[in-house]
């Protein structure tokens, strides 16, 4: 009998221990869960005491506005018309990323000048990362010490009144042997009517500029095979710079790569690395001439 009681009490023992166990847990997790419901009323007290744009409806779970940008009309289009309907500044949650819409010019100066440090920043985006060498380049580089650095070599070096006259000589001459090559064009049948891809004309034109100002040489206009590859490779860069990257609003999704964009964008900075490379080497031949 007393061998019995006391497997039965030793019984009662262990379950009791597992009983405190359980009510200790309990107790933990109820006060988690009360300290969280207090952080987030919290937070929403405090977003209510502050002033927020109003964000359009429709929003999906997970994409949120993304949809609604993915249609055949241009998207200033339709950040125009919501606009219209939400007033001059609202905001749209792009994946998982919030953004604020600003279309009216005093608001928008206002975010440049007095809230200047409020706005400044860049996201990081993948084009910042694989085509600007990792956000380094002026436009897509965060607000800190370094953009501050670049923005005053920017502002004293590239967009003076001075330094823009400079090169006035420049886009003087190539717009004017722009018209002559289409006067030529226009004559090449004799006085007859000829077909000029006119999209690529304008196209050569302010690549042209931008090139002679650059390394002091622009295209040709013939069939010129290493030409037409840097040409072809500026022009993916121009494209990819834009393209819309699911991984910019769900960064979880990266390592996916849907679309392939971050592989092509990887393709091209090494095309347009070997590029630069051979004008920087041009480069210091001729001043070791």
């Amino acid at each position: 009998m007393l061998v019995i009681l006391a497997k039965i009490t030793k019984h009662n023992c262990i379950n009791m221990e597992y009983f405190l166990q359980f009510l200790t847990l309990l107790g933990l997790l109820l006060s988690f869960i009360i300290y969280s419901y207090k952080i987030s009323m919290r937070k929403t007290q405090e977003k209510s005491n502050k002033l927020i744009a109003p964000e359009p409806s429709g929003a999906l779970p997970f994409i949120g506005h993304l949809h609604h940008l993915r249609v055949q009309v241009p998207v200033a289009r339709i950040l125009g018309n919501m606009a219209d309907d939400y007033g001059p500044a609202y905001t749209l949650r792009l994946g998982s990323h919030r953004a604020l819409v600003i279309s009216n010019p005093q608001m928008v100066k206002d975010c440049f000048t007095i809230n200047e440090r409020n706005f400044a920043t860049r996201p990081n985006l993948s084009a910042g990362r694989y085509l600007n060498y990792d956000n380094a380049g002026f436009g897509m580089s965060p607000y800190g010490q370094y953009w501050r650095e670049m923005r005053k070599m920017a502002v004293s070096e590239l967009f003076t009144s001075q330094r823009v006259e400079k090169f006035k000589h420049i886009r003087t001459s190539q717009v004017k042997n722009s018209i002559n090559e289409l006067s030529m064009l226009s004559q090449r049948n004799g006085g007859r009517a000829s077909v000029i891809n006119i999209s690529k004309w304008f196209e050569r034109i302010p690549l042209n500029i931008i090139v002679r100002i650059l390394v002091g040489k622009g295209f040709s206009n013939g069939n010129n095979e290493q030409e037409s590859h840097v040409k072809e490779a500026i022009k993916k860069l121009v494209c990819l710079s834009g393209v819309f990257v699911v991984s910019d609003f769900f960064p979880n999704l990266d390592w996916m790569d849907i679309g392939g964009h971050l592989k092509a964008m990887k393709q091209v900075a090494k095309e347009l690395d070997g590029v630069i490379e051979k004008w920087l080497n041009e480069h210091i031949e001729k001043t070791r001439m």
